[in-house]
């Protein structure tokens, strides 16, 4: 039997023989903490921008009166696959601009979506705006390709083409074009609202090169006022 150690009852059993060392306040090892405690912010701040999406590296932006709107092409045609697996809108001409509505005020703000134009530049005399597509008339483009006049040079603003019948595969395309797209006008204070806007360019995509997007009418509802308009040049987006 091993006999019990002789010395302090208060040391615990198991430590017999160990040095005991004297413990040293370092003041030093304290701020060391608190630097690294303070800088974690930092460090996740700068892992949440290298975390940013791709597909908003590169966007441009306007903002005031407590109204900012971020707009990018998508020119990439990987960008399409995820929204639109079976048929691209690229494929069929048409550019998707994904756009960010964000309201950083105390006041509803009303976006009058259909008066959004793209303002592209054909030559120095020929300026024209196009209008945004509806899912409708994208899904007509883009499942009847035939039914655009192609015989046309100029880009046509378009104001509805011919009716077609809507078959099964129509009914799909529409509906990935409305789920992807922008789906409310009216954005809450202190929120966002997000989605896709249709340009049909009939693949003249390097036009997007000197394009702008203008957004015209904003309103802030409870206070009636309407906002300076929005022209957002998207020539960086489209930088490679």
């Amino acid at each position: 039997m091993r006999r019990a150690t002789q010395g302090n009852p208060a040391q615990p059993p198991g430590i017999e023989g160990v040095e005991m060392r004297k413990v040293y306040y370092n003041p030093m090892r304290k701020l060391t903490l608190i630097v690294a405690f303070l800088g974690a912010p930092l460090l996740n701040a700068q892992r949440g921008a290298s975390q940013q999406p791709a597909s908003l590296k590169t966007a441009s932006l306007e903002s005031h009166e407590g109204m900012t709107i971020t707009a990018r092409p998508w020119i990439d045609p990987a960008l399409y696959k995820a929204k639109f697996p079976k048929k691209s809108p690229f494929a069929a001409g048409i550019v998707a601009i994904q756009v960010i509505f964000r309201n950083d005020s105390d006041d509803s703000m009303k976006i009058n979506l259909e008066r959004i134009r793209l303002n592209v530049t054909l030559s120095e005399e020929d300026h024209q705006s196009l209008y945004p597509l509806s899912s409708e008339e994208a899904a007509d483009v883009i499942t009847h390709p035939g039914s655009r006049n192609v015989t046309m040079k100029r880009l046509p603003i378009p104001l509805g083409g011919p009716k077609v019948g809507h078959d099964k595969k129509w009914v799909e395309v529409e509906k990935s074009l409305n789920d992807a797209g922008v789906q409310a006008s009216i954005v809450a204070p202190h929120s966002t609202v997000e989605g896709l806007l249709y340009f049909d360019l009939r693949s003249q995509f390097d036009l997007l090169n000197a394009a702008h997007l203008y957004v015209p009418e904003i309103v802030a509802i409870e206070k009636s006022h309407g906002l300076m308009y929005f022209e957002i040049d998207l020539s960086r987006s489209t930088e490679h």
